[in-house]
Parts: C-alpha cells; structure tokens; sequence
C-alpha cells in the first residue's frame, strides 16, 4: 500500500495500515516543518532514517516545550494528547509510526454480575493447584455429590 501526499514541507506515503497500527514514510525539505497538532489516541514515533529532524513536543504534564533533536537511526516517541510539530533541519526521510494501545482496565460497571434470579455470584476463587469446583446456579458447590 502506498499512498503518497504531497505536503508543503515534503510528501508522505502510507506504507503501513493494520489494527492499530500505521506507518508513514516521510520525505521532508529542509528548512520546513508540519502544523502543531495532537493525536487524541495515536502514540506516534519518529524514526529518522536519514537527515536531522527537531520535534518539539508541548507537554501536557508540565509547562514546558520539549525539543528533541534526531538524527539517523534515532527515534523519539510523542505520547496521546501531547501537540507536537516536526522541523526539518535538512532534507530528511523519517518513518512515522502510530499506534493505540487497548487499556486492561478500560471497563465502567454500573452492576455487579448475578445469576438470572438476581443471587450474587459466589467469590470463591480457586487457587491454581486446587480441584475444580462446581457449582449449580444458585453457587452451591456440587462438586462433592
């Protein structure tokens, strides 16, 4: 897949689509940069394979702008949330990488599980080198019957 951009400071190709994640391959101008903007989700990583590339990175946990100076082979990540702009110091190519990563904790219950007739669910919870219990529908453990 490649879906080349031109932009005013460059061209952009999507080489990369998938899931979560999404790469570019930029080809920059010297002496020009992208607009200030944010990812509400996307981490984005800069990876510069040839030239110099500033990125700077207003900071959302303190009051700072943060410059960071790439040249190649070196990498530098921009969190969600955080605005963020490239310069291109020269002529540059740098792969742009974003993803998103999924929150194991991302669940807002407004309930507690049950059985059908409204009876909790039992909170006995089997350590890893006990029997296998088993319960009926009102969590009574039948297992020894």
């Amino acid at each position: 897949m490649t879906d080349k951009q031109g932009k005013v400071w460059g061209e952009t190709s999507c080489i990369f689509f998938k899931n979560n994640v999404e790469i570019h391959r930029l080809k920059t101008n010297a002496d020009s940069q992208c607009s200030k903007h944010k990812h509400d989700h996307k981490f984005n990583m800069f990876l510069v394979e040839s030239g110099k590339l500033t990125v700077r990175v207003w900071k959302n946990d303190y009051d700072l702008v943060d410059d960071t100076y790439l040249s190649a082979g070196e990498s530098m990540t921009v969190k969600p949330g955080e605005y963020h702009q490239f310069i291109a110091e020269e002529p540059a190519v740098v792969y742009e990488i974003y993803w998103t990563e999924l929150d194991q904790n991302d669940i807002d219950r407004e309930s507690c599980g049950s059985t059908r007739d409204n009876k909790p669910a039992p909170s006995y919870t089997k350590p890893y080198n006990e029997e296998k219990k088993n319960f009926d529908s009102n969590g009574v453990d039948t297992s020894g019957k």
